[in-house]
């Protein structure tokens, strides 16, 4: 059989077409489902950024096998007009379809925020803007916010109470204000009913808990030795003896460094000062942990009203019922720090 020279051209060409048509279809197919990622990567895309600035830092960071398909994917899937701010794991043989997606609809991972051992506000905010875009100064401005901190029922000095320090998961893209939110909703759940009803036995409210788990954890930085500490400043207010802490003295005057606590800074005025004001600082002195709190609701119970640091520099302390005994432990102390140049 026989075919007109017009109808084999006709034949070649569909047969052209179809083969090209096929490759055009099977490359795209590998651009949008072919493994793309090389390696897993952190992509942070602030909130100005456009889809230029996107393509750019994956270019530059070598993240892609194909920066072509991950283009293409995007024209494709209206990416460049949908680019939303977050940070983005990128896994190692994701897909050019899979990273698009993920990317255009915003689905970024959180992040884990971490802050702990840290005395004043200064520090929790260069902690957590490590972490976040939130800034360290707005984070700062949350202890100026009078009006928010007095509807969260605390006042400028109790207000660190309610940072519990701890691991947190958030997104990057936290503000200042939704971390101070996070924080406060974190607050009411650490204090369940259980930890509520243990503060009440003790007579005292939540953030009084806060505060003087704030003066246990600076006196000791033993945790097996956190509940008996707790018990001495127990035993202490219910016999309405100032608390003599001496943590409380650096605080106030505000050198943290502070090995030996000599006469001229007992006599400094402030209320921070357990020497000279009886009962509980008005503020907490750093930012107390989990553990600290729950030592001082679940404190041991015992009849010394005395402590000072041991002579052996262990980190550990002396208990003592008199003042006669506690005089010859801080005796010992005195001797050592003399025999090891300790002045201040």
């Amino acid at each position: 059989m026989t075919f007109p020279k017009i109808g084999k051209f006709i034949i070649i060409f569909f047969a052209i077409a179809v083969v090209i048509v096929g490759a055009r279809a099977y490359k795209l197919y590998h651009y949008t489902f072919d493994a793309n990622v090389k390696t897993d990567y952190v992509l942070l895309i602030g909130e100005n950024q456009d889809f230029e600035a996107v393509y750019k830092e994956l270019e530059k960071a070598a993240v892609l096998v194909d920066n072509k398909a991950f283009r293409w994917v995007s024209d494709k899937k209206s990416y460049p007009s949908n680019v939303k701010p977050g940070r983005y794991i990128l896994k190692t043989n994701m897909t050019t379809n899979a990273l698009v997606n993920k990317l255009r609809s915003g689905n970024q991972d959180p992040v884990d925020v971490t802050f702990n051992n840290i005395r004043i506000k200064e520090d929790l905010a260069g902690k957590v803007s490590k972490y976040l875009w939130a800034d360290s100064l707005s984070i700062l401005q949350l202890f100026a916010n009078e009006q928010e901190i007095s509807e969260r029922g605390f006042d400028a000095e109790t207000y660190r109470t309610m940072f519990i320090p701890n691991t947190y998961e958030m997104y990057w893209t936290t503000d200042a204000e939704e971390f101070g939110t996070r924080m406060y909703r974190e607050y009411e759940r650490f204090w369940n009913e259980d930890r509520k009803n243990k503060a009440k036995t003790l007579e005292l409210t939540p953030v009084q808990v806060s505060i003087l788990a704030s003066v246990v954890e600076s006196e000791t930085a033993k945790a097996d030795e956190l509940k008996w500490v707790a018990g001495l400043y127990i035993n202490r207010l219910r016999r309405n003896i100032p608390l003599q802490a001496d943590p409380t003295i650096k605080y106030a005057v505000g050198d943290f460094s502070l090995r030996r606590i000599l006469n001229k800074h007992l006599e400094i005025d402030s209320p921070y000062n357990t020497y000279k004001y009886a009962g509980l600082p008005p503020g907490p002195i750093c930012f107390p942990s989990v553990s600290s709190i729950d030592a001082v609701l679940n404190y041991e119970k015992h009849d010394f009203i005395y402590m000072c640091a041991k002579e052996d520099f262990s980190g550990y302390h002396n208990f003592a019922k008199t003042l006669a005994q506690h005089n010859r432990n801080a005796a010992k102390y005195r001797t050592a720090l003399d025999k090891n140049r300790i002045y201040k």
